[in-house]
């Protein structure tokens, strides 16, 4: 019989972390929100198995995992479609300022905003991979020119999805609507900062549902405060949960929303019926999705011997 604990609170620090996982055998994370470094996992002497949703999560050690002989299976993303869905969402939502519209309305009040139609404006995709193809084709079905560039994007790969290949600052300079859709890494730390939101236009609005660091916060919040830039939707942080304080709570030419790109109904079943799956082989023995591999030729691989 297997006991099945929920940890709902975001736990914050690593002494109250060690303290809460330390009798758990498997843990699973979910996404990136908690990180799991060599110093916590050293502290976790009863953790055989460590699952993240997703096949790759990049704040746990793996390698101290692989040290300490724990496996690290992954599960299904949970489809990319999700998060393509909200970046058009917050899109939308800045062209005809629906939440402003929606609160005016239950206030009592009626029209207050003169909207922007999107056909005929040009939208620049930064990151075409899977999620930013899916943009980029909602983008060309609104008739809408698509820009797109990445530092390893090929004018090719562009035209193969109906984009046009640019150079990052003139992406930045030409788009009406700018869409993150990078992995966070040492390259993409700091992508768009002060330099680049000087490049944009004033009535040019910023989207991110990739990872906070990817957008220096503070020089955003500058821009968004200045009006440098007309507005920014956000479902990625610095760091999560949103402080209470925080100046993007409280900035009226931004739509916020609480790292909701993979969160579905859909994407949630994948996940977890996979990470249950990876329970239950570990369980006798064959463990699957492992990231980790190397891991079972540990003399210390913990809980399979």
């Amino acid at each position: 019989e297997t006991r099945v604990e929920a940890w709902r609170d975001h736990l914050d620090g690593e002494d109250v972390l060690a303290q809460c996982l330390l009798d758990y055998d498997v843990v699973i994370g979910m996404r990136e929100r908690t990180p799991m470094p060599r110093s916590l996992l050293q502290r976790l002497p009863n953790l055989k198995l460590l699952i993240t949703t997703g096949m790759g999560n990049a704040s746990f050690d793996v390698d101290a995992a692989t040290q300490l002989g724990i496996v690290v299976s992954g599960t299904s993303s949970g489809g990319s479609s999700g998060t393509a869905e909200l970046a058009w969402g917050h899109i939308l939502a800045l062209a005809r300022s629906i939440s402003h519209e929606d609160k005016a309305t239950r206030q009592g009040k009626w029209q207050i905003t003169v909207g922007q139609g999107l056909a005929g404006k040009t939208l620049g995709v930064i990151g075409l991979g899977n999620i930013g193809s899916q943009v980029a084709k909602v983008g060309l079905a609104f008739q809408m020119q698509v820009l797109a560039w990445s530092q390893n994007l090929t004018r090719e790969r562009a035209q193969a999805v109906g984009a046009t290949y640019a150079a990052r600052d003139d992406l930045l300079s030409r788009s009406d609507f700018v869409t993150i859709h990078l992995r966070l890494s040492n390259r993409t730390q700091g992508l768009l900062g002060a330099r680049e939101f000087a490049l944009m236009k004033q009535t040019t609005y910023i989207v991110n549902t990739s990872r906070g660091p990817i957008v220096d916060e503070n020089a955003l919040i500058a821009a968004l405060q200045n009006k440098t830039i007309a507005g920014a939707g956000l479902d990625v942080f610095d760091l999560e949960p949103l402080p209470q304080d925080h100046p993007l709570r409280h900035l009226e030419n931004t739509v916020i929303t609480p790292h909701l790109g993979y969160v579905t109904e859909e994407g949630y079943r994948g996940m977890f019926s996979n990470a249950v799956e990876n329970i239950q082989t570990f369980l006798r023995g064959q463990p699957m999705r492992i990231i980790n591999p190397a891991v079972l030729e540990r003399p210390n691989l913990r809980g399979l011997r």
